[in-house]
């Protein structure tokens, strides 16, 4: 296995952010207490599985451009990865609400904003899997992961924002009962310190980890992509 800069980095920055992760003093927030650790390793995911879902994006528009199928293997690979990161997000998250809100699932409008766009996304996998020809399967799959991107993007970020939430970021999230939020003042320098490089190397293994399924699947399919 060929070892190059930035999956050096990865591993460093991993190794770090979950030593540190685990050892620092953490700041007294609300309800929080302890629990705020999981912040170095939940919402680190949700940045993973944002940004692999946008580079499929792009192979996406890169495919329907060039009809180029390296570029909608590399798409559908990426939109793979990311829903594992957003399980992972789910996973974590639903931990953490237990913990500060009293129940793993609690129907809350971020939660289930999340797991609809994750649910788009198995939607995308199945579709892709429901076609055997490649070209028409890139065509179509590229077509429906442009809608999904811009379908996704607001369900997470935009949306929660504008209801009223348990969940940090939401309208009134502190004063409904839920978590207050980790977002600027609130993150104090050690924090950030942890906080970053875990952002930066899960994103780094996202991408190792899709590098390496393409890599498979172009030696599997030499015949089919390069024809």
């Amino acid at each position: 296995m060929k070892f190059t800069w930035w999956k050096v980095v990865c591993i460093v920055f991993l190794l770090f952010s979950f030593i540190a992760g685990f050892l620092i003093k953490v700041p007294n927030i609300g309800n929080l207490h302890q629990t705020i650790r999981n912040f170095f390793f939940h919402v680190p995911m949700w940045f993973t599985m944002i940004t692999l879902l946008t580079l499929s994006l792009g192979y996406s528009i890169a495919y329907l451009r060039t009809q180029n199928l390296k570029y909608d293997i590399r798409a559908g690979e990426y939109a793979k990865t990311g829903i594992v990161f957003g399980l992972l997000g789910l996973a974590t998250g639903s931990i953490w609400a237990k913990f500060t809100w009293g129940e793993y699932w609690s129907n809350d409008p971020k939660q289930m904003a999340a797991a609809i766009a994750v649910l788009i996304y198995f939607a995308y996998v199945v579709l892709r899997g429901s076609m055997n020809d490649f070209d028409k399967r890139a065509r179509i799959s590229g077509v429906y992961n442009i809608f999904a991107w811009f379908i996704y993007i607001p369900l997470i970020i935009i949306l929660p924002r504008m209801v009223q939430s348990l969940h940090p970021g939401g309208l009134e999230g502190a004063q409904g009962g839920g978590n207050p939020a980790l977002g600027g003042g609130s993150l104090d320098p050690t924090m950030r310190a942890v906080f970053w490089p875990a952002v930066f190397g899960w994103i780094l293994l996202g991408i190792w980890i899709s590098d390496l399924k393409i890599r498979y699947f172009l030696l599997t399919h030499k015949t089919i992509v390069n024809a």
